[in-house]
């Protein structure tokens, strides 16, 4: 019996320094491409971790925040930046736990990153801002509007969740799974299998992208070193992600909204009519506009097409307060 139970521990022991090597292995050379440079941005010092940020062009302030997921960042954005440049100051951040910023051991919820939204706006803009957002980064603005008044000027939502996904709690099992997620060795192999490679470029070509062949072995580069910046440290939000920390019911800020939420749709996702009803039934200045040819992330599919409607959305003073 003894000499089992020794067999047991010796192979644990084993598997335990075979599964660390792994993920110091993956650590070393997610980065070694160096895609993601930081020579170009600023950081912001906020309390919570520095937050990455570039500024581009002259003109009214407008500030891109990415989807929430630890293989977003900034860098969807750039073909977007390049057009609204000419007439905008274009600011573009990391989220908190993603790309280049910081990515601190934290449980990260929807206020958080409402915070985060309200701090920038301040402290770096400066002035009323129109956020553009990407999927669920919708809820950040909208909640922090609510919050302060005197930030937001207009909100542009691409391809937003549907507003059930944002009722979803943690359960009992919640506090166990985030537990397992971030723990320093297993957690971080399950976190590195989850965003492995061939993961990410299933995940571009399927939900993404509509035209699949347009998934580029770059884009798919930056969002795995993205992923894996600061030593695989995004699990931290995974867990998160996981346990539906992140998630906040937004109808009431969206019944008792007071200025413009620009909605732009592609026709590509399920049910996509559905979700934008659900969305316009809720306040009198939801507007809306839909994109062809394109899934989840037409900033980087159709980017021309993209600024086409948001440039029609900012030059639209319908409801100016």
């Amino acid at each position: 019996m003894k000499k089992n139970v020794r067999h047991f521990i010796l192979l644990s022991i084993l598997a335990a320094g075979t599964v660390h090597f792994i993920n110091r292995f993956i650590e070393a050379t997610a980065e070694m491409k160096n895609i993601l440079k930081s020579e170009n941005g600023n950081y912001y010092d906020w309390k919570n971790g520095k937050i990455y940020y570039t500024k581009r062009g002259n003109g009214s302030p407008v500030l891109l925040l990415h989807g929430l997921d630890p293989i977003h960042s900034s860098c969807e954005w750039h073909k977007l930046i390049k057009q609204l440049e000419k007439h905008h100051t274009v600011y573009s951040i990391d989220l908190l736990g993603c790309g280049r910023s910081e990515k601190p051991y934290l449980t990260y919820t929807n206020y958080i990153y409402v915070q985060l939204l309200t701090d920038f706006i301040q402290n770096i803009i400066g002035e009323k801002t129109t956020v553009i957002t990407s999927e669920n980064s919708i809820s950040f603005a909208v909640l922090a509007n609510t919050m302060n008044k005197d930030i937001i000027h207009k909100i542009i939502a691409i391809n937003p969740p549907e507003l059930s996904d944002f009722l979803r709690t943690p359960d009992r099992f919640s506090f166990v799974k985030k537990i397992l997620i971030e723990s320093p060795i297993i957690g971080t192999f399950l976190y590195n299998l989850h965003m492995s490679s061939n993961n990410i470029t299933k995940k571009f070509r399927n939900d993404y992208f509509a035209r699949p062949q347009l998934v580029s072995s770059k884009l798919v580069d930056i969002s795995y070193e993205a992923s894996h910046m600061d030593k695989s440290r995004g699990k931290y939000l995974l867990a998160s992600m996981e346990s539906c920390y992140t998630e906040n019911n937004i109808t009431h800020a969206l019944k008792t909204l007071d200025i413009p939420l620009c909605i732009i749709q592609s026709r590509e996702i399920k049910n996509y009519a559905a979700k934008i009803d659900a969305y316009c039934h809720k306040s009198k200045y939801i507007e809306t506009a839909y994109l062809s040819n394109c899934k989840i992330l037409p900033q980087l599919e159709t980017p021309d097409k993209l600024y086409d409607v948001i440039r029609m959305f900012l030059e639209n003073n319908k409801y100016s307060i």
